[in-house]
């Protein structure tokens, strides 16, 4: 049957300038460039186009534009072209649509709304070129106090396991099947060169990536892909993963076709089957037994490593949070609806959760309110998209962020949204040997490490702006904040000021 849906994007094609070398062939995963023989040129399938703009940056003579092509509905406000499309799709597949990436719906983006509060003659601001700034963080829980040993410098204070981060961003959790082998490779570099951290995600972890261990978070999904001994040892921190800001509330799903013989050996399931995360963790009906989790875990390894939990931003995570920090945690990762994923169910990404901004402000102040801020970090994901809102996340009581869009595009991601599909042509979102060769592991670490290095350059000139010479002495201190076009209701939620107050 004829689809009734219009070519999203259209392949406009230079006739003086093409050449015909068949570049743009070559480089299309999805079939959208292709040589006709018998005429002697290459064509386009316009329907299959992506809008990843492969083509176009490749195109040794600049002959590519790939634009947008839009069909003009009739006017109406309620049944808009992307509704009207997905009935369309949906009429013809009787299938649930699957998409890749964040929510990109027009929700608020709440850190657009916030501005930082910079200081001026009564606090005079920091030369960050001339004074030292202490970007320097350590996740895990703190003791209420500290005592030393009488008439000495020794700590008496039992602490429990503490990881240093350098800078205060992490690189999220993307499994192995999920992205590439190369790509977990660039961030494993570049979270070794930064002083910082790369997740594992729910893959397992793949036996040429041990060597970064110091540096690998490891996580515990309700699959258990590729969770043993060996694999939790590895590992600077573990995380239990409940759940996470593209799809709260139901499980994971890597497609049988990405499940190469790899993967299959690192996730310990058979190849070419589809590797299903059930949507609860069926360990955990009740904090009481997320507890005992906790604690397993952490006899597991000799109580030498903080355990982190990861729960999706939604309306109760400040009473959910609660219950994880007293339930033994270390760490507590909040992941908003902006948080991306290889794939999820169009419906769930882009009308389930909240954002970060809002989870991350009452998670910390129900935590600061029954005093136990201190029994946990606290680290905030899903839509964290430059040094501006690292340094908004951690005055809103973040203690670290993870990054997972940010760093793909690092990479060289176009966000086209077709990470489900395993055809991508950047080779990030795919298990095609003849694709993730387009990752090269040490470019890609060290573009990887250059935005890093990038954003702490600038938060360093936020700090020394601000007045202050810590990172530690931003982290949830709303006072730094203003509101710009929020009402008094969220400026109530985040607990900051309204601008010019």
């Amino acid at each position: 049957m004829k689809t009734f849906v219009t070519p999203k994007f259209k392949v406009n094609r230079d006739e003086d300038r093409c050449i015909q070398c068949q570049v743009c062939v070559n480089q299309c995963s999805f079939g959208a460039n292709y040589y006709d023989a018998e005429e002697n040129k290459v064509k386009s399938r316009e329907e299959l186009c992506t809008g990843c703009h492969r083509c176009e940056a490749f195109c040794p003579t600049n002959a590519i534009r790939v634009t947008y092509n839009p069909l003009d509905y009739r006017g109406n406000y309620n049944w808009r072209p992307d509704i009207i499309e997905d009935i369309t799709k949906q009429s013809e597949t009787g299938g649930v649509l699957l998409t890749g990436m964040g929510d990109d719906k027009s929700q608020r983006i709440y850190w657009d709304h916030i501005v930082l509060n910079a200081s001026q003659v009564t606090n005079p601001s920091i030369d960050p070129l001339r004074e030292p700034m202490e970007l320097t963080t350590y996740l895990g829980q703190k003791p209420e106090r500290l005592e030393l040993e009488p008439g000495t410098h020794n700590l008496k204070t039992k602490m429990t396991p503490q990881v240093k981060l350098d800078v205060p961003v992490m690189f999220s959790a993307m499994s192995y099947g999920a992205v590439s082998l190369n790509v977990q490779e660039s961030l494993a570099r570049a979270a070794k060169e930064m002083g910082t951290l790369w997740n594992t995600g729910e893959g397992g972890l793949h036996p040429s990536l041990y060597k970064y261990g110091d540096n690998t978070i490891v996580q515990v999904a309700s699959g258990r892909f590729g969770v043993h001994a060996d694999y939790l040892d590895a590992a600077k921190i573990i995380e239990i993963k409940i759940g996470q800001g593209a799809k709260p509330g139901i499980g994971g799903h890597l497609p049988g076709e990405k499940v190469s013989a790899d993967v299959s050996l690192t996730r310990m399931i058979p190849e070419g089957t589809d590797a299903i995360s059930p949507a609860p963790q069926h360990d955990i009906y009740s904090i009481e037994d997320l507890a005992q989790l906790i604690y397993a875990l952490k006899e597991a390894t000799n109580y030498t490593k903080p355990v982190s939990v990861k729960i999706a931003a939604v309306h109760n995570a400040a009473a959910i949070a609660s219950g994880i920090v007293r339930g033994g945690a270390d760490i507590v990762v909040i992941d908003g609806l902006r948080g991306a994923t290889g794939a999820a169910p169009k419906v769930i990404r882009d009308n389930v959760g909240i954002p970060i901004e809002l989870a991350l402000a009452s998670v910390d102040s129900r935590l600061r309110q029954e005093g136990i801020r201190h029994r946990a970090s606290l680290v905030a994901s899903g839509g964290i998209r430059s040094s501006g809102d690292v340094a908004k996340a951690i005055a809103l009581g973040a203690d670290a962020v993870y990054i997972g869009t940010a760093a793909l595009i690092s990479l060289g991601c176009h966000v086209c949204q077709q990470c489900h599909t395993g055809k991508c042509a950047w080779g990030i979102c795919t298990t095609d040997l003849r694709l993730t060769k387009r990752i090269n592991p040490e470019i890609g670490a060290r573009r990887a490490a250059n935005l890093l290095r990038s954003w702490s350059i600038e938060l360093k000139d936020i700090l020394g702006g601000l007045g202050v010479n810590a990172l530690e002495s931003l982290r949830g201190n709303r006072l730094h904040l203003r509101g710009i076009g929020l009402s008094d209701t969220e400026l109530e939620i985040l607990g900051i000021r309204m601008a010019g107050n």
